[in-house]
């Protein structure tokens, strides 16, 4: 890891660190994001969300970078237009599916513009419509018409240990057919193998025309981990895991303390001035 010197891009991911446990977006968040500005420092977001269910966060963060979704699946431009698309492999998609509900979990598809559930009283499907903030449609099974434009699939339980479990099983069974990891403790997200969080890095830095060691990078989660290896500097939650932690080059406070603020103000500004 290179010191946290002349950042000039921040890249954060969205629940579990930009936003609070209740999905709020706080008045010192948007402060953070305009001092950002102010500093000639890019800022970009990327989470397993669809691009749509962060539309909220453009406006009010004046976002002018492409935003990141399904991790990294879909990237738009801040009017939601597509820049580029990464769908699962048909085969890799039905034998995901298979998989999920194998092992007890439910499962969610997610297409470019649909979210695809089979049960609406389900585990998360209010808690998700709720952040997302659009509704999913109803479908009585997961057609070889859906998996065909599959960019997400969601599998949901309560029992954390199970997704655990599940994300390793998935991970030996796709290998390098699919990505698969733990958005929430209890989501396992399977994308297209280029839509991680480490090949957001990549294409920002390609976009934007930023070295990747000039570009920062926040989160909480397992997946984040792949931002932080192509990253110069990491910056973990105070909300992490151990095993999230140990992997970044610096610990916040919680996402319910302020710990993206705080992050911005004490890792990256301040080493910008330094």
């Amino acid at each position: 890891m290179t010191a946290q010197h002349d950042i000039r891009l921040f890249l954060a991911d969205v629940d579990g660190a930009l936003v609070t446990k209740d999905k709020v977006l706080t008045e010192a968040a948007k402060a953070a994001v305009r001092e950002l500005d102010h500093a000639g420092i890019a800022f970009a977001i990327t989470s397993g969300r669809p691009p749509r269910g962060m539309s909220m966060l453009i406006e009010p963060l004046a976002l002018r970078t492409a935003v990141a979704g399904f991790n990294g699946g879909v990237l738009v431009n801040p009017d939601l237009s597509v820049i580029e698309s990464h769908t699962l492999d048909p085969a890799a998609a039905k034998q995901a599916v298979k998989l999920i509900l194998d092992k007890g979990l439910d499962a969610w598809v997610y297409t470019e513009t649909e979210w695809l559930i089979r049960d609406k009283d389900a585990p998360h499907v209010a808690r998700e419509t709720w952040t997302v903030k659009f509704d999913a449609k109803v479908v009585a099974s997961f057609t070889d018409a859906h998996l065909a434009h599959a960019v997400k699939i969601v599998g949901i339980s309560d029992d954390l240990d199970l997704v655990a479990a599940c994300e390793k099983a998935a991970q030996q069974t796709l290998g390098e057919k699919a990505s698969a990891a733990r958005s929430q403790p209890y989501y396992l997200d399977v994308t297209h193998l280029l839509a991680n969080k480490g090949t957001v890095v990549e294409t920002l830095s390609k976009l934007l025309n930023i070295p990747p060691a000039q570009i920062a990078t926040m989160g909480d989660m397992p997946n984040d981990v792949l931002m932080f290896r192509k990253s110069g500097f990491s910056i973990a939650m105070g909300n992490a895991s151990d095993e999230v932690k140990a992997q970044a080059s610096a610990v916040t406070d919680s996402n319910e303390n302020e710990g993206f603020a705080n992050a911005v103000r004490k890792f990256v500004l301040r080493s910008t001035a330094a």
